[in-house]
């Protein structure tokens, strides 16, 4: 089941089963494209209230509040165990900061697998709730985001939340 809800970014939606959030969709082009990528989790329906909650605190996060999410409950049935270990990392990293890819594998213990790091954090299903876009390219570049429109979302969050990708005032500002 999924619902749908409006942000500072646009229309975005959650997907929820028994055991915590299976996803979260950021905004497509398209509203009918949001929602076709979240039908394959059945329909659209009434949030309960934990997911209902869940959903309040994203969208403050995309107003600006301070709030680091990470009491949310995600399922995480059939992700990588890297993945898990990426997403935990990256749940750490407060609103308004940011790490490479780079110190994120670091931190694994893993110097050298950036590249993995990466593409972990591209199969993210809870963006936003794991914060993939708080994690940039070497230098501060900004890496990719395949959300949306890419890197301009990703800037845009970023820009909400106070960070400063390579110490630059966002496109935003």
């Amino acid at each position: 089941m999924y619902a749908l809800f409006d942000t500072a970014i646009g229309r975005c939606g959650v997907a929820w089963g028994e055991h915590g959030i299976t996803a979260v969709q950021l905004p497509e082009r398209t509203e009918s494209a949001t929602v076709a990528r979240l039908r394959r989790y059945g329909t659209e329906a009434e949030p309960p209230a934990a997911v209902a909650t869940a959903i309040t605190r994203m969208t403050a996060l995309l107003e600006g509040e301070r709030d680091d999410l990470t009491d949310i409950v995600v399922d995480p049935e059939g992700l990588p165990e890297f993945d898990l270990r990426v997403h935990a990392v990256a749940r750490a990293i407060p609103p308004g900061e940011t790490l490479t890819y780079g110190e994120v594998a670091a931190r694994l213990g893993l110097p050298g697998s950036a590249q993995a790091v990466g593409q972990a954090l591209g199969r993210n299903p809870y963006p936003i709730v794991v914060p993939c876009h708080r994690v940039l390219g070497a230098n501060g570049r900004v890496g990719g985001f395949s959300a949306g429109d890419g890197a301009v979302t990703k800037l845009r969050i970023l820009g909400i939340e106070g960070a400063a990708p390579g110490g630059q005032p966002s496109l935003f500002d």
